[in-house]
């Protein structure tokens, strides 16, 4: 086996980001699982409905708000869709345009659905409260949205 360089921190913290990304994600998916019924992609999608004006976005702004293209939101919205937490609205001046929106029931998940992800947060990093301003305002950066809310 050949021994390597070491390699640049930027590529060395890259690849405990992508480490730590999967780790928080078991986790949330465990925990939110176990609770409610739902994975850590689910709470995501029902919070940023949830948090939208009127409970309500269009599906390319959700993608947008997830990091993922209008066909993933769409295919990850069809099971919630299919349980009753989020539902579908058209655009009645736009039929192209198409509207996520969440149900009394999705909001009713997502605000029990909290408490568990705020146990989980601080779980995994408490240890590091102090450092967590300066990481939350680098991770900002490093997403290419710097002013977006998460």
């Amino acid at each position: 086996m050949m021994s390597s360089a070491p390699l640049p921190a930027e590529t060395e913290f890259c690849l405990r980001m992508a480490r730590v990304t999967t780790a928080l994600v078991r986790r949330f998916d465990s925990a939110l699982g176990s609770h409610h019924g739902i994975s850590f992609s689910d709470y995501q999608i029902l919070r940023h409905l949830n948090l939208a004006p009127g409970g309500r976005l269009r599906r390319v702004d959700l993608a947008e708000c997830l990091g993922l293209t209008a066909s993933a939101v769409t295919r990850a919205l069809l099971p919630l869709e299919k349980i009753g937490l989020v539902g579908r609205e058209s655009d009645p001046r736009d039929a192209r345009v198409g509207f996520a929106i969440i149900t009394p029931t999705g909001s009713e998940l997502v605000g029990n659905a909290e408490s568990v992800v705020n146990v989980v947060s601080n779980n995994l990093v408490g240890n590091v409260r102090a450092e967590l301003l300066s990481l939350n305002t680098a991770l900002a950066q490093m997403s290419g949205n710097p002013g977006a809310s998460i």
